[in-house]
């Protein structure tokens, strides 16, 4: 520091050397950066890109996320698979040693959840297309026995389902457009078979 200017002010300080001893450049170091941070800004360029971090762990068309729980002072954890808006699983996550922060993510534990919620989807797929599909068998005197099935699609602006009529070779011999609502029964379908399969009214 230079000494103090008459008047008792201190001089103007003499500008930072950008050279070392020898007149080499100086070494600046850098500020350290939260790892979190870095890898989510890694990722942001590659949205499908394998991310492994404590809280965000991405690979194999998963997305494992570590929150916190809206219900206490706990932590969830959600996996959404790629594509998706909406998670397939959210479930509790365990305390870390210090009982305050959440236990990080890994590699084992990722696993499990992409199996646990894969399960979750495939059970889920398999309602809704019990819901969506129906069919049954028909025993006629003329065509022997016939499987009949309407396939619902819940269209958001055109609603509607598909009735059709397969043989015991599997060739399909009509297929029509009806209601969604249109219920499927054995009189239903009988009705339909000796109508020639024209259209329900």
């Amino acid at each position: 520091m230079n000494p103090p200017a008459p008047g008792g002010r201190i001089g103007p300080q003499p500008p930072v050397p950008r050279t070392g001893p020898g007149g080499l450049p100086r070494t600046l170091t850098p500020m350290s950066l939260d790892p979190e941070d870095t890898g989510a800004a890694d990722a942001a360029h590659d949205p499908d890109a394998p991310l492994h971090l404590p809280r965000t762990w991405r690979d194999n068309g998963w997305t494992a996320q570590v929150i916190k729980n809206e219900d206490d002072d706990g932590w969830a954890v959600s996996m959404t698979r790629r594509g998706e808006r909406e998670p397939a699983l959210v479930g509790p996550w365990t305390m870390g040693r210090d009982k305050k922060n959440p236990k990080p993510l890994d590699i084992n534990a990722f696993n499990t959840l992409v199996k646990t919620a894969s399960e979750v989807l495939r059970r889920h797929e398999q309602q809704l297309h019990a819901q969506l599909h129906k069919e049954l068998r028909l025993h006629t005197d003329t065509a022997g026995a016939l499987r009949i099935t309407l396939d619902i699609v819940p269209d958001e602006f055109d609603p509607h389902a598909f009735l059709a009529a397969f043989d015991e070779g599997g060739d399909e011999l009509a297929r029509v457009k009806v209601r969604p609502d249109w219920r499927l029964s054995q009189a239903s379908a009988l009705a339909w078979f000796e109508a020639d399969f024209a259209r329900p009214r």
